[in-house]
């Protein structure tokens, strides 16, 4: 963030002739969190712009060591309550969860102050972290990767958020990529973190998260307020006069945030999606009755929810309007494609490197945070071309043939006796392709909004990835489930069939055994397998991405609203 790179002069809006038509409102018609983030643009100071991005900017690197710390450590945490195979479950009901949050954090910032949504998603992160570093059993562990991950998830959009509301259009990709620019440190910082924390205790990876994540988050709440503060005092935006009720109250918000509709999207994809990892180890696998019953269920559950948002919802929980622009459908579904083909195989990535490469966890780790590593440095790339043109979707049709080229070719290189040299390379270019499609779906949201849609496209945006990294879940749960026990049983001497399940359920187990050895050489021969088919689910699906990238108009980058002191 340079000087020349902060407009510390209000901008001359220009009418968004390449904004689909749309038209800015007048200020009085804004919701109170929109007016006070506009307000706090114009009133602030430089540095505490400066300040704020500085600490979003540690805010990003904190849970990206965390992110990095739980993908690295939650096979052997699992593992250690005899859970290996429930990698997968606890990352569905997670990314369904974190589906449910972004539209009603979207509401609460917009309907109070970016800063209440912020702080009330931090208290959930902490209390996960907490639940997280105390739990002795798989349930709770569970219980608080959702809480964590719901939280975090939260507060990570209202960074984003944050973002939109003190960048111009044109530099927002900067601006993107400049708040996302930590993973370039954890990539490398997180996987030798990891296996200190494994090799001593891994409750104190969640405990000393839960030490920073407040130190680095309580100077943006801070220096908005005062700022919100100065703007309301200096008359630049007026405080919500409306009064209620308690019961006025408390029926308003229930109407606002579509209590019926969320829980008919959480009950509806947890019945559809958990079977498909969880059936085969029932007693009659798909043919067991709650299974059944839960597909069914689920099911219906989501046509009613699509049917209640439709016709009954006062307020859905999905804005039709939104729906109805096809550059914001476009880049959702591009979203929807990426995030399926990719957790089709990531969950297991840490655990077949190092049982088929026999690395350590520091190496397994790097491998799989090449991705963080890159995606950062070409997000800066890609946002300063997007400065330079003016133009998005250019990029979007380089980096989708290019993502699923490469992760076509990860598929070729899973085959027995083939080197980790080809898996790094293959990392290294997926890792170049997404990057550049997430910035891309970011932009083009917000590229064909108003600023006081920003927020609900976001959480839009954000919806359709959970529900696709749910789904993608659920596949590689589903290709998990009834690949390696099956191939366990094949390639195990017989001497070993005693303890398939406990090789199955157990990575400490399945690394116990020597390279080389017959057992050891069954165990890699399944994983390379069950990792193959997960990665030829992943890249079929991906095709489909190029044909939702057309749908998106190549909309010109340029502000369309009074801006104030931003970056």
């Amino acid at each position: 963030m340079t000087e020349k790179s902060i407009t510390p002069a209000v901008e001359e809006a220009h009418p968004p002739q390449d904004v689909e038509g749309l038209e800015k409102p007048a200020a009085e018609e804004l919701q109170q969190g929109v007016r006070m983030a506009e307000a706090v643009t114009l009133s602030w100071t430089r540095t505490s712009l400066i300040i704020v991005y500085a600490c979003m900017w540690m805010t990003y690197f904190v849970r990206a060591l965390q992110s990095s710390l739980t993908m690295n450590l939650s096979p052997y945490i699992t593992s250690s309550f005899e859970g290996h195979s429930l990698l997968t479950v606890i990352s569905t009901v997670v990314s369904i969860m974190s589906a449910a949050t972004t539209m009603p954090v979207a509401k609460i910032l917009n309907l109070w102050d970016r800063t209440v949504a912020f702080s009330f998603m931090l208290i959930l992160s902490i209390i996960g972290l907490i639940l997280n570093a105390a739990c002795n059993d798989i349930a709770t562990y569970c219980a608080a990767q959702v809480f964590y991950n719901v939280g975090s998830a939260g507060l990570i959009f209202s960074v984003d958020v944050l973002t939109a509301d003190t960048s111009t259009l044109r530099n927002r990709g900067l601006a993107f990529a400049f708040t996302s620019s930590p993973y370039i440190i954890t990539a490398f910082a997180g996987s030798p973190l990891s296996e200190r924390f494994h090799e001593s205790d891994w409750r104190w990876a969640y405990g000393t998260i839960t030490i920073l994540l407040p130190l680095v988050t309580l100077p943006i709440i801070l220096t908005w307020s005062f700022a919100r503060k100065k703007a309301v005092q200096n008359h630049v935006v007026e405080k919500d006069s409306v009064q209620r009720t308690l019961p006025e109250a408390i029926k308003y918000y229930l109407i606002e945030f579509d209590a019926v509709g969320i829980f008919l999207l959480i009950a509806g994809f947890c019945l559809l999606l958990l079977p498909m990892t969880l059936a085969t180890s029932q007693p009659e696998s798909w043919r067991t009755d709650y299974i059944i019953a839960m597909i069914v269920l689920g099911g219906v559950l989501v046509i009613a929810f699509a049917l209640y948002e439709k016709f009954l919802s006062p307020k859905p929980f999905i804005p039709w309007h939104l729906l109805a622009n096809r550059t914001v459908m476009g880049a959702c579904l591009v979203d929807l494609i990426y995030q399926i083909g990719y957790y089709c195989w990531a969950m297991y990535f840490t655990s077949y490197l190092q049982v088929v490469f026999d690395i350590s966890i520091t190496e397994a780790g790097y491998i799989s945070s090449i991705f963080d590593f890159v995606s950062p440095i070409c997000l800066i790339l890609a946002g300063y071309l997007m400065r330079v043109t003016q133009r998005f979707r250019w990029l979007f049709l380089v980096a989708v043939p290019l993502y699923v080229l490469f992760a076509g070719l990860m598929i070729y290189f899973r085959a027995p006796g083939r080197g980790v040299g080809f898996i790094v390379m293959c990392e290294v270019f997926i890792g170049i392709a997404g990057g550049v499609m997430i910035l891309c779906q970011q932009i083009a949201v917000m590229a064909a909004s108003k600023h006081e849609d920003y927020a609900a496209m976001l959480a839009l945006l954000g919806l359709f990835g959970n529900i696709g990294g749910a789904i993608g879940n659920s596949v590689s749960g589903a290709v998990w489930t009834n690949t390696l026990p099956q191939k366990l049983a094949e390639y195990l001497p017989e001497d070993d069939l005693p303890m398939l399940d406990s090789i199955y359920e157990d990575l400490e187990v399945q690394l116990s055994y020597a390279v080389g050895t017959p057992t050891r050489d069954a165990i890699i021969a399944a994983y390379v397998d069950a990792q193959r088919n997960m990665l030829i689910a992943g890249t079929a699906i991906m095709v489909l991405a190029m044909a939702f990238v057309f749908l998106i108009k190549d909309i010109r980058l340029k502000d369309t609203r009074s801006l104030g002191m931003v970056f």
